[in-house]
């Protein structure tokens, strides 16, 4: 009986004791995987430090979590090539790095242990970065092909209508007097050519016309030339042919009639009000064609000339068009959206446009080259040049510096510095090209003519162990050098900059 209930008990602390030894065997390997994790061991590849890709100058010891962004962090790989063996040129300070020093150290400016550089050729594979499918497939890295292709120079570029200033009229008093009759009540009122605007009594008239009238009496041959320069005297003042012939005495009219089909644009006067001569009454506009103005980018200006062909489409109307041509480019560009300022002529059928509308141009557009194609979304331009990053295979990038063309419905035209059916990066591209800052790739940017360009003040082989031992001293440095290592760690100090060190653990 006692041998048959030990039996049992026996069992069961052989299970145990296999758990235990199981679960303690599991520790040990989980524990050694992370040991060869965090010293940066993986493979036959070092982990030098973790780091954010959004934020690529903040570094940590450990993977895991970025404390910035919701993704993980990336590592950041030791170079496995000749570097090893090449003898450093000079150390230097990746946040500074014009400043070289002649060994290795802490640097003088930052918390952080200098980085060596290399000879060009030396700790890299010619400008080109590796990086792995997980960290693409979490960027969201695309990739897009070089196309040989002809890009369309037609312009889409919206205006405003306007009135066209060659049709317009302003109606002047000619002489001194009061406005008796007033046809216009109203601005924007339409008007027939020859039409009575207004009816002025000109009391300066009165003494003109009747000079003429008593002269018409008259059989002399100088009373003949008294009454001709009296009667010049009254066209002078405004009074037209017509209103000479029917002269009949008495208080003398002017009448104000519309010289063209148009519409009252402003309206300055009032009935009854007392007006001099040269004061502007009113003015009219011609209806019979629009201007249209529109700011046309300074990279489209060139292709547009006087006579360019413009389609106008308005949404007031759609599905209709509206034909015209361009009447000049004005010779001023807008310095703050760079673009230059082109007038239009369209015509106006039923003198539907109106001013202010708002109008969809396209111009004619002729026929261009055929250059390469590459998407608008690829082209890194900073500024001072433009590149793009090229896939060399699969996880691996190298970036292109380029000369690029004119740009149109999402293409851009590549003038130098790719071939047809290279593949270039259009998402993600930004981060790949963050890395390859990091990594001294840009130092050896490839330029369009193909020789290998930069200043070599990158880094060429990533930032060094973060179990380097420091020298006591630090590297000599010049009184420039010092004035530059103060005013950073004043910097630092005043804002209580966290990041400033070589690494920082991460957030548990």
């Amino acid at each position: 009986m006692n041998r048959s209930l030990k039996r049992p008990a026996l069992w069961v602390s052989a299970i145990l004791v296999i758990l235990t030894l199981l679960e303690g065997a599991n520790y040990w390997f989980g524990f050694r995987r992370a040991a060869d994790m965090d010293s940066g061991t993986s493979g036959e590849k070092t982990v030098l430090y973790w780091y954010d890709p959004m934020v690529p100058d903040k570094h940590f010891e450990k993977s895991g979590k970025s404390p910035f962004m919701d993704m993980q962090l990336v590592p950041k790989y030791a170079q496995t090539t000749a570097a090893a063996k090449a003898e450093p040129m000079y150390w230097y300070d990746p946040m500074i790095p014009d400043k070289h020093f002649d060994k290795p150290g802490k640097s003088p400016f930052m918390d952080m242990q200098l980085v060596p550089k290399y000879p060009d050729g030396a700790g890299d594979d010619g400008g080109s970065i590796r990086i792995s499918p997980a960290t693409l497939q979490n960027l969201g890295v695309r990739t897009s092909q070089v196309e040989s292709g002809t890009l369309s120079a037609a312009a889409h570029v919206p205006g405003s209508v306007a009135w066209d200033q060659r049709s317009a009229f302003e109606i002047n008093a000619r002489v001194d007097g009061v406005v008796d009759i007033l046809g216009i009540r109203a601005p924007y009122e339409t008007v027939r050519k020859g039409q009575a605007l207004a009816e002025l009594i000109a009391p300066e008239w009165s003494a003109a016309a009747q000079e003429y009238l008593e002269l018409g009496r008259a059989e002399s041959a100088d009373a003949r030339a008294l009454r001709s320069a009296a009667r010049h005297r009254l066209l002078v003042l405004g009074m037209d042919e017509g209103q000479i012939r029917h002269l009949r005495g008495g208080n003398p009219r002017v009448v104000v009639r519309a010289p063209a089909d148009g519409v009252v644009s402003s309206l300055q006067v009032r009935q009854g009000q007392r007006v001099q001569a040269g004061m502007p009454l009113m003015t009219i506009h011609g209806l019979d064609t629009v201007w249209v103005e529109a700011a046309i980018p300074q990279a489209q200006a060139a292709g547009i000339v006087p006579g360019t062909e413009v389609i106008a489409e308005v949404s007031a109307f759609p599905g209709e068009s509206f034909r015209g041509s361009v009447e000049s480019l004005l010779p001023d560009l807008d310095a703050g959206t760079r673009t230059q300022m082109a007038r239009i002529v369209l015509d106006n059928p039923g003198h539907r446009l109106a001013p202010g509308m708002f109008a969809d141009l396209q111009f004619a557009s002729d026929t261009r080259d055929s250059h390469l194609l590459i998407p608008d979304g690829a082209l890194i331009a900073t500024g001072t040049d433009a590149r793009v990053i090229v896939v060399v295979d699969d996880g691996t990038f190298r970036p292109v510096r380029v000369i690029a063309g004119h740009s149109a419905a999402g293409k851009t035209e590549i003038l130098k510095g790719l071939n047809v059916g290279d593949r270039v990066v259009v998402s993600g591209q930004f981060l790949i090209d963050s890395e390859a800052s990091l990594s001294g790739a840009l130092d050896r940017l490839s330029t369009p003519d193909g020789d290998m360009g930069g200043s070599g003040n990158a880094d060429d082989g990533g930032m060094p162990g973060m179990d380097m031992p420091a020298p006591q001293q630090p590297p000599a440095m010049d009184a420039d050098m010092r004035n530059d290592a103060d005013a950073m760690k004043d910097m630092a100090a005043d804002r209580n900059m966290p990041g400033t060190s070589q690494s920082q653990e991460h957030p548990r």
